[in-house]
């Protein structure tokens, strides 16, 4: 009979071989057991295999190599579906727990909250190029917006990596592969449409940050524009009435420069935009670029220009 634990710890490797050691040696010293660790391998090379092979004793650990590199996000589904535990905990291989009793603050959450299908945690960003680190605790009035419409992460992701969330094996929410900006609010917003999310004020999690990070190749308008509609598309351009959202196009429209849909289509995206949308770019194309990045100016001609369009949602 196959094994089975509360807990599978899907790693998505790639080559990082001291980032993955360093999160194996923080999993080996777990006190909480029931739960296996599952790698699924695009590297080139035996390397991580090597490696894996050497925390056989410590816990049980599964490594996967697969016939081809998927990359991300495809690569972390994979992972989750050699899992055998009820829950999922993704770990990048540059993340890893800050403590021994993370996975144990993280199965008391699920025990004592049965109704849960979701758990999250504060955490710590570690700059790994910079030698610095910051606290990341929930801000709890974005939370409360947050539960009534989970669409307001296009504003601010308060939830976190994927490596600082536990959530229940569901096989039809999987991460989308057209995508890599915005993977992880697609991922939340389609999952929490009907699950029930759990907070830990705790930091459970050492969320490290890089130049060589996959997420640092997507911040560019040819990533962001295209994938930011595409959500849109997908969570309905209703959601451009809260005015959350509508804030973080206001913002995401500012700050990569765009200023005319000519520049939308440049950057990757020939699908139909919105009216508010448009109207925003040629709100913002009355000042200098550099004005509107005065906050308290920015924030007043957003308001202004979401009271002008707030008929056409």
């Amino acid at each position: 009979m196959e094994e089975t634990f509360l807990i599978s710890v899907c790693i998505p490797a790639y080559k990082n071989i001291l980032f993955l050691r360093r999160l194996l040696d923080s999993i080996a010293i777990q006190d909480f057991r029931d739960f296996e660790a599952v790698i699924t391998d695009d590297s080139p090379d035996e390397e991580i295999k090597a490696l894996c092979e050497a925390y056989a004793g410590q816990f049980p650990i599964r490594y996967f190599r697969n016939g081809r590199a998927l990359g991300s996000p495809e690569n972390w589904n994979e992972a989750v579906r050699k899992a055998r535990g009820e829950w999922i905990k993704i770990m990048h291989d540059d993340d890893w727990f800050a403590g021994k009793d993370s996975l144990a603050e993280y199965a008391a959450a699920v025990r004592a909250n049965p109704e849960a299908s979701f758990v999250f945690s504060a955490y710590r960003d570690v700059f790994l190029d910079e030698g610095r680190d910051r606290e990341m605790f929930l801000p709890a009035g974005k939370y409360k917006a947050f539960l009534k419409n989970k669409s307001v992460l296009f504003a601010r992701n308060i939830i976190g990596a994927p490596s600082v969330t536990l959530y229940k094996r569901l096989p039809t929410v999987e991460f989308d592969p057209k995508v890599k900006w915005v993977v992880d609010i697609d991922f939340y917003i389609r999952y929490l449409e009907n699950g029930h999310p759990v907070y830990i004020d705790k930091m459970l999690v050492n969320v490290g940050l890089g130049s060589e990070q996959v997420t640092q190749d997507c911040r560019k308008p040819e990533v962001e524009i295209p994938e930011n509609f595409y959500l849109l598309g997908k969570v309905g351009l209703h959601n451009l009435k809260n005015i959350l959202v509508y804030d973080a196009w206001w913002r995401l429209m500012r700050n990569l420069g765009i200023r005319r849909k000519e520049d939308i289509v440049h950057a990757g995206y020939n699908g139909p935009v919105p009216p508010a949308i448009v109207s925003m770019l040629s709100w913002q194309r009355l000042l200098p670029l550099g004005l509107w990045k005065i906050g308290p100016l920015s924030k007043t001609g957003m308001f202004l220009n979401y009271l002008f369009n707030y008929n056409r949602f």
